[in-house]
């Protein structure tokens, strides 16, 4: 996203924009000869107050108190909340309650900020968990968020934490690999494994950065009021260690994939839009906030209907991969592409979710006039998962 696209999603708030209108005035007609007048008499001398002004005389400097406040500037916390509503809150909650979306968790637990280290936090808004509807929100993978930035997230992230720090258990693992992947898939696999209902736990991004003091205290200590129970009572010292050296003896790699070639900072150049301007009208798509099916929408893409493929995740996944044809629109912030879209041609929204960040683009794009607009109901991986075109890279 542009720095103005940033301005307009995060500091909307605090800057304050004037215009001012010039006048013309035609010039002046000389003045007429003044009619004859009897002797001027001397005014009476003035004291000094009670002179008028000259006309050369400079005007007088307002007083402090009259000037308007200066503009304040946001703090770091304030930067994050902003950013935090108009690009996490979609999946995280509000107030970071979670499960919002993509079953994203609650980054607002008490648990989870007294243990995670800011370095943690860090490379996880910026690196993103491959593989899954995180993205990489930092400028080096194609994402919109400079260092100073995903501080700002991280320092509003802190703000929400009450309890102090955790000193964390980083003392040698004991465990065994082969004992640890026994229990794993006994007690952990249903909502961590491969196909995880929560947090996946077996993403390489995560197990590279997530040193083993925090996950002995997640695993042994749980997370209250989730679905995570305590385990160091059922599975002792050992058997905590045991999981957590399986978990590490999985491949991992230090980066997540990015997109091939160069990286252009967002916004993306729009590409073409829409597909196949001579083709026909799609048939049965439905306006938003119904949706249209996969297999409708392939089916149309197949017939080369007139339509407009918006791709409203971060640049980093489109970067990686999405729908051939599709054009990079990130839900966050629509606004750099608004004019170049068409009005009279179907807009088909999509994301991985398969319905919070294409859904919010949608309703962005209904607000600002556009009235043809479906969502892809099953989302991004079904298409994917059913064969359809699919594309590397930043180009459409």
């Amino acid at each position: 996203m542009s720095r103005s696209g940033w301005v307009s999603l995060g500091l909307s708030l605090w800057l304050i924009g004037c215009g001012s209108n010039a006048t013309t005035q035609s010039s002046p007609k000389p003045p007429a000869d003044p009619p004859p007048q009897s002797p001027a008499v001397p005014a009476p001398a003035r004291s000094p107050a009670e002179a008028p002004p000259s006309a050369t005389t400079p005007a007088t400097t307002p007083s402090a108190a009259e000037l308007p406040p200066p503009a304040a500037t946001p703090t770091p916390i304030e930067r994050g909340a902003a950013l935090y509503a108009g690009m996490c809150a979609v999946c995280h909650g509000v107030n970071g309650e979670g499960y919002k979306a993509d079953q994203a968790p609650m980054l607002a637990h008490q648990d989870f900020l007294a243990s995670a280290s800011d370095e943690f936090l860090r490379v996880a808004i910026s690196h993103g968990r491959p593989g899954t509807t995180m993205s990489a929100w930092g400028t080096e993978l194609g994402g919109p968020l400079r260092s100073t930035e995903v501080l700002a997230l991280i320092a509003f992230l802190r703000s929400w934490q009450k309890q102090p720090t955790i000193a964390l258990d980083e003392s040698p693992n004991l465990g065994t690999a082969a004992r640890g992947e026994v229990i794993f898939k006994r007690e952990c696999a249903e909502c961590h494994g491969a196909k995880a209902k929560f947090l996946q736990l077996l993403n390489p991004e995560l197990l590279e950065h997530a040193t083993p003091g925090f996950l002995r205290q997640a695993i042994r200590k749980g997370r209250a009021s989730t679905k995570m129970p305590a385990y160091e009572a059922k599975l002792g010292a050992r058997g905590v260690d045991d999981v957590i050296a399986y978990l590490k003896s999985l491949p991992a790699r230090v980066r997540p994939p990015g997109a091939t070639g160069p990286i252009t900072p967002p916004p993306i150049p729009l590409g073409p839009v829409p597909l196949n301007k001579r083709g026909p009208e799609p048939k049965d798509f439905v306006a938003y906030p119904a949706m249209t099916s996969v297999d409708v929408i392939a089916r149309e893409y197949k017939r080369k209907a007139r339509m407009a493929i918006l791709d409203a995740r971060a640049p980093s996944d489109y970067a990686i991969e999405h729908v051939a044809g599709a054009v990079s629109v990130p839900f966050y912030d629509p606004s750099p592409y608004l004019e170049k879209l068409p009005k009279n041609a179907w807009i088909v929204c999509y994301c991985g979710c398969p319905h919070a960040e294409s859904g919010t683009l949608a309703m962005k794009l209904q607000a600002a006039g556009f009235e043809k607009v479906t969502v892809m109901d099953e989302g991004l991986w079904d298409w994917k998962e059913k064969g359809h075109p699919m594309k590397e890279g930043q180009k459409p």
